[in-house]
């Protein structure tokens, strides 16, 4: 009873936790912001790998397929802490945010399925940046300040079934829905009055991606695990306004006359991704494992993204392994037995690429490389994990005028199980 209050009352802080900003990049500027990874502090903390991993007592976010392995009702939360160190050529600067990452349960179907559903970032952007040009002696003649909030959120509702012995199936549903506001203030020396351009778009998509799972035993300590994902080719539409005014720049902003207000429209199409992943393993013990996404290139249509003349969307793909080992998942002499410790690492091509100059044949790939640890805590008498994770990497670099990203992420994840339904007995 004390874990269902628990849950209850996580799931109202959600509704606002949700809403704040979760992301400090100046990337998020593009498009509708950072694809946020969608995995649990277990798997991130294998550097993201797990497609094909299968586990009663923990949810897999990045495979519905592996959810038929539930024997148990499962809350899954978590809270992350994201620091980034940002440089140019000339420049540092940091920032920090930290936001509840997903909410997500799972409930058993039987011996042979499971249900799953939540919420959690899909998308998100977060950025304040000051451009300056100067005269020969060095004052500011013209500035321009770039903010930009918002993002989108991902509902899901996912089933996975085992099929055939060892091979399970899954399909989820995703509806994706949330607001972008981007703004650009620009001031000119000795101008009374400053521009301010600015677009808010309300952005929705329905979205659906299928897996499947298969583990067999090919020795008495070691079982094979092969998995796959495939998030379906979608549209994501935005609808929203586009306004041009000007103000006079004071302790607050005030609106003077209205130059520009028309309706945008536009759409994102994503072609179908793929993650495929295989992995050595023993069940409560140790599994080792690599997976491969690829994704071809995004697409941008309509007025709401006409304004990137900047970027430029190439293929995506990324390589993520990692593994855990738990010393002995039922040792009573050992707290630190039952343990589970978790490492991996992920290198990845984000699809985009960026031309500084702006003369539209310079462009240079956004690539990422991370490496993350992470450590399972036994929490009461019962099958629950408080889970602990981080990351360190780098993103982009200083060539060409862009900016190199270097990042530190700490995540704090719970996973608590629980027998909803039991089978009368009679004595």
């Amino acid at each position: 009873m004390v874990k269902r209050i628990i849950v209850v009352l996580t799931l109202f802080i959600s509704i606002a936790s949700f809403a704040q900003k979760n992301n400090t990049s100046a990337y998020s500027f593009f498009g509708i912001g950072d694809k946020n990874n969608g995995n649990t502090v277990e798997q991130l903390g294998m550097g993201g790998a797990g497609v094909s991993l299968n586990d009663v007592y923990h949810l897999n976010l990045s495979n519905p397929a592996a959810n038929s392995a539930l024997r148990f009702t499962t809350y899954s939360l978590a809270i992350e802490n994201k620091n980034t160190w940002a440089k140019d050529t000339e420049n540092k600067q940091s920032a920090a945010t930290t936001y509840l990452s997903y909410l997500a349960f799972g409930i058993p179907l039987g011996e042979k399925g499971g249900f799953t559903f939540g919420l959690l970032p899909n998308t998100s952007v977060g950025y304040s940046l000051v451009a300056n040009t100067y005269d020969t002696e060095g004052n500011v003649v013209e500035g321009s300040m770039y903010e930009g909030n918002g993002g989108t959120n991902k509902v899901f509702l996912g089933l996975g079934y085992e099929v055939l012995k060892g091979l399970s199936l899954g399909f989820q549903g995703n509806y994706i829905f949330g607001k972008i506001e981007n703004s650009t203030v620009n001031q000119v020396k000795n101008v009374s009055l400053a521009s301010k351009y600015e677009t808010i778009s309300n952005v929705n998509s329905f979205a659906l991606n299928a897996g499947f799972l298969y583990k067999t035993a090919i020795s008495k300590k070691m079982d094979l695990h092969l998995g796959g994902n495939f998030d379906l080719e979608n549209d994501l539409n935005a609808n929203g306004k586009e306004y041009l005014y000007s103000l006079s720049l004071g302790s607050t902003q005030i609106s003077r006359d209205t130059i520009l207000n028309v309706e945008s429209k536009g759409t994102l199409s994503s072609p179908i991704k793929t993650t495929l992943g295989v992995g050595l393993g023993k069940e409560n013990k140790w599994y080792a494992g690599i997976d491969y996404s690829f994704q071809n290139a995004l697409n941008l249509q309509g007025n709401t993204f006409s304004k990137y003349s900047k970027i430029s969307y190439a293929n995506y793909s990324r390589v993520s392994i990692g593994g855990f080992y738990t010393p002995k998942f039922n040792s009573i002499a050992s707290y630190w037995e039952r343990a589970t410790y978790r490492a991996g690492v992920k290198i990845e091509k984000t699809g985009l690429a960026l031309d500084a100059s702006g003369n539209g044949n310079d462009f240079t790939p956004l690539n990422d490389f991370g490496i993350s640890f992470g450590v399972g805590l036994p929490v009461g008498k019962q099958l629950s994990n408080l889970n602990v994770g981080f990351d360190f990497g780098k993103r982009g670099n200083t060539s060409k005028g862009l900016v190199q990203e270097n990042y530190f992420n700490f995540r704090l994840g719970l996973s608590l199980n629980d027998k909803w339904f039991n089978k009368l007995e009679i004595f």
